[in-house]
């Protein structure tokens, strides 16, 4: 039976919101709390690593969730967060890999199923959304022209890797010093084919204060629907 393992990354210090997101309460729980929930109640994700900021590794509010089977500090950037979750998931020999922001805590059980089939069939794999504003590129204050948005998207969580694909990749950017703010880009660096699947509205993640409302309402149409 195929094995799926996730690395939940919440090492974030939440400096556009004020302090660390992830453990902001959403109706009576930390939203860290509501994102976990996703994946413990999926039946295919098998195992979770969490990754923390160093200081709060012993909050005691994530020491006892099921499927957790380790909790790390992160680094000083997302990569250096996310190679820390994965040491800990090489030894538990997953065949695929899913790397999820904390902060989103609102995606579906069927983008997890989507997500974990295209990493099987292609190896990497990324949700995205189309954008639909009109994109403007500004120098200072002025406009300097119009983008094109036919063809752009937006990148969500979580991304999915076949195991082998991922270790390769996390390897490489440390040796070649690269640097990166989510992982299908360093595959792109590497020159490594990265397959797309539509993503959700509602999968947004919380960056400021005024996401935190939009979140919340989005939990509470879930609760309301399972009522």
């Amino acid at each position: 039976m195929r094995k799926t393992a996730v690395i939940i990354v919440a090492a974030g210090e939440g400096q556009r919101f004020g302090g660390p997101k992830q453990f902001v309460t959403v109706q009576g729980r930390p939203l860290l709390a509501w994102t976990l929930d996703k994946f413990i109640q999926h039946d295919q994700v098998d195992d979770i690593v969490l990754v923390l900021p160093p200081a709060h590794l012993n909050r005691p509010e994530f020491q006892n969730f099921p499927k957790i089977k380790a909790i790390m500090p992160g680094g000083t950037t997302r990569l250096a967060s996310v190679q820390a979750g994965f040491k800990a998931i090489e030894r538990l020999a997953p065949e695929i890999v899913l790397v999820h922001d904390g902060v989103r805590p609102c995606l579906s059980r069927d983008l997890i199923s989507r997500v974990i089939e295209a990493a099987v069939s292609y190896g990497a794999v990324v949700p995205i959304w189309p954008i639909p504003e009109t994109v403007k590129k500004v120098t200072g204050k002025k406009v300097v022209r119009t983008v094109d948005r036919k063809g752009l998207f937006t990148a969500q969580t979580p991304q999915g890797f076949q195991f082998k694909l991922l270790a390769e990749t996390l390897n490489w950017a440390q040796e070649m010093e690269k640097e990166s703010t989510d992982e299908a880009s360093l595959l792109e660096q590497r020159g490594v084919s990265v397959y797309t699947i539509l993503g959700e509205r509602t999968n947004i993640k919380v960056t400021v204060p005024e996401d935190l409302t939009i979140a919340e309402a989005f939990l509470e149409l879930e609760n309301r629907s399972r009522l």
